[in-house]
């Protein structure tokens, strides 16, 4: 080879290199689609001493976001009455009714299930068991039922360990129960309790509970675990935003195994419409430093 035919092809050589690298680059792309990504809803407490208007107000809201689904933290009737329970889940579809579109996963709550009667209306309305689970994409979700006591029974404990195990190779995971069970053990930072050491073993992130009417966030062990605010009952004690007592609801984004919450007071007339992120949250309400800094309105 002469050395102009040398130099020519090198020349080439060096033209078509980076079209190489694009396609290859194009044909990476395409045999590794991108993570998929969704978002869903977190209502707290509708009930237990409702405020009128509120959770209509919190569904308007949610539903200008257009989730996915919506999960419930439970309580979604007055209930305590086996007499008066079928009309409240009629009140309820009522409701519901502009909203069929989205999918609703109810977490059963006291108000729901006290008695047979009412675990039977509760599976009627609901189209589900008291304690499920379902995934989304990449994301697994386990809904617990502890509406009858204060701790989760053995039977509950042991439908979450099969649960999880079945589903270990979902990489997100929340659990989802209406009595925050876990909230002493976590709040005084111990690990030894059943719950907590599933949570670890199985790699979830999220452990989600209403009940209490307060926003609240426990970090134990890379376990985050979320009281959530009211989407309805009455706000109890201080009734201050800093403590923890407001109206509202979560957005959680998903992408991959990326998650991202907002914490979303309602706007005006029963709220201010702050957001705020669950690190802003701690055991005690909202973290003073970080009042000015994250907490902000829509």
């Amino acid at each position: 080879m002469s050395q102009r035919e040398w130099i020519r092809k090198a020349g080439l050589l060096l033209v078509l290199m980076p079209i190489g690298v694009v396609l290859l680059f194009l044909v990476r792309s395409a045999a590794t689609p991108p993570p998929e990504s969704f978002r869903f809803v977190i209502f707290g407490d509708r009930t237990g001493e409702a405020r009128p208007g509120v959770f209509e107000q919190v569904w308007q809201e949610a539903a200008l976001e257009d989730p996915a689904f919506v999960v419930t933290a439970g309580d979604t009737i007055e209930g305590m009455h086996d007499a008066t329970a079928q009309a409240e889940w009629q009140e309820m579809e009522r409701i519901l009714e502009p909203y069929r579109r989205y999918p609703l996963y109810l977490t059963p709550g006291n108000h729901d299930i006290w008695s047979a009667v009412s675990e039977r209306l509760f599976r009627q309305h609901a189209a589900h068991p008291p304690h499920y689970s379902f995934d989304q994409g990449p994301a697994h979700f386990t809904i617990l039922n502890n509406s009858r006591a204060d701790e989760l029974s053995a039977a509950e404990l042991t439908f979450l360990e099969k649960d999880l195990k079945a589903h270990a190779a979902q990489p997100v995971k929340f659990v989802f129960s209406h009595r925050p069970s876990w909230l002493i053990s976590v709040a005084l930072h111990n690990p030894d309790f059943a719950l907590h050491q599933l949570a670890r073993q199985y790699g979830v992130q999220y452990v989600i509970a209403g009940h209490v009417h307060q926003m609240l966030r426990f970090d134990l062990q890379g376990v985050t675990y979320l009281s959530m605010p009211s989407s309805g009952g009455k706000l109890r004690a201080s009734e201050k935003y800093a403590d923890g007592w407001f109206f509202g609801h979560a957005l959680v984004a998903v992408q991959g195994t990326d998650i991202d919450f907002q914490i979303e007071e309602l706007k005006p007339p029963y709220g201010q419409g702050r957001i705020t992120k669950p690190t802003d949250w701690g055991v005690l309400g909202l973290v003073e430093s970080r009042v000015g800094s994250r907490s902000r309105s829509r």
